[in-house]
């Protein structure tokens, strides 16, 4: 199931266009904060798809019986470039567990790269609700690598995965390589367009690199 956010006419569009502006992008800190309010936006869409269960709540005056959230979910960035996101989300699902994916691109000689997985932090995800945070989702490579390592640590019920930007090669790649009958994404637009290197056009540029300040490529 595909949920493109930016479809829809709403103050989320204003956050959409400040994250692609390449002169508003030179303020890192703003960059930040606007990848972290996604993730809020987010989150809070996600949250109507979840189970309540009623609670009574006391005030001084009297009680009141509320729907509340019945499991928070457990949110997982792909490190780097998905922390803010994940804050965001943690901002909104404050009771969630986190884990935490570190991966990046090996560039080989002949400029092809391939996914790297180095190191994973993560509670038990068996029968979970999980949340794989990666602000772009251009090949849609990192996303099946995280999912297929984090099986490693329980089978998921379901689950979400949260983009900012989403390509449509990545869209499909991702469909045919993962059981999307248990799998959402959330996305704040889609792109037709990828370069060369992979990068979504007109996409963003490197979001981990504006947040956080430029890194080379392993080789």
């Amino acid at each position: 199931m595909i949920k493109n956010l930016g479809k829809t006419n709403s103050i989320f569009n204003n956050i959409i266009a400040e994250l692609r502006d390449a002169e508003i992008q030179q303020d890192s800190l703003r960059f930040r904060r606007n990848l972290e309010r996604v993730g809020e936006i987010i989150a809070y869409e996600m949250s109507k798809s979840f189970t309540y269960e009623p609670i009574e709540v006391f005030t001084t005056l009297g009680s009141s019986t509320i729907p509340v959230l019945k499991e928070y979910p457990i949110l997982i960035p792909i490190l780097r470039a998905g922390v803010p996101l994940h804050n965001g989300m943690l901002n909104i699902f404050d009771r969630s567990a986190s884990g935490f994916i570190s991966a990046y691109r090996k560039v080989e000689k002949n400029e092809e790269f391939t996914i790297k997985i180095e190191y994973i932090s993560c509670p038990d995800l068996d029968g979970k609700i999980i949340v794989i945070c990666d602000p772009m989702l251009a090949t849609g490579a990192s996303i099946v690598e995280a999912y297929r390592a984090l099986q490693n640590f329980g089978k998921p019920a379901q689950t979400h995965i949260a983009s900012v930007i989403a390509s449509m090669e990545g869209i499909n790649f991702i469909k045919k390589q993962l059981p999307m009958k248990k799998i959402t994404l959330w996305t704040g637009a889609i792109d037709d367009e990828l370069t060369a290197k992979a990068y979504i056009v007109p996409g963003l540029g490197d979001a981990g690199d504006l947040a956080y300040g430029n890194k080379p490529d392993f080789h």
